[in-house]
């Protein structure tokens, strides 16, 4: 094993353990900015659900319409802690919010 400049492990090869179930991008594919990695340990699990459920439901601007009962019933939590998930994600500059719409906020590069 190689060690990488942030600590993470490079594999020396890259086949898949497993080369018949090698997933495939479908043309709805969602991602997330991997500088996210380093603010998880900031946000509540709460907000970590949120956040990417929010990644995974947004269009090209990062943006996505929902209600509060639908999105605690997406991530079986209380409406009241996606409430607070949401202001806490608002608070850290992660999202923005406006009855009935989020936006996800790029991540910036930390100085």
């Amino acid at each position: 094993e190689v060690l990488m400049p942030d600590s993470t492990i490079a594999a020396p090869d890259r086949e898949p353990v497993d080369p018949s179930r090698v997933r495939t991008v479908p043309p709805h594919f969602a991602w997330a900015d991997h500088r996210l990695r380093e603010r998880l340990k900031d946000l509540t699990l709460e907000e970590i659900a949120l956040l990417f459920f929010l990644h995974l439901a947004a269009d090209r601007n990062g943006c996505s319409y929902w209600s509060d009962g639908a999105l605690a019933k997406k991530l079986n939590l209380r409406e009241g802690d996606v409430i607070q998930a949401r202001f806490g994600l608002v608070k850290r500059g992660r999202i923005l919010y406006r009855y009935p719409l989020f936006q996800i906020l790029p991540v910036e590069d930390e100085r």
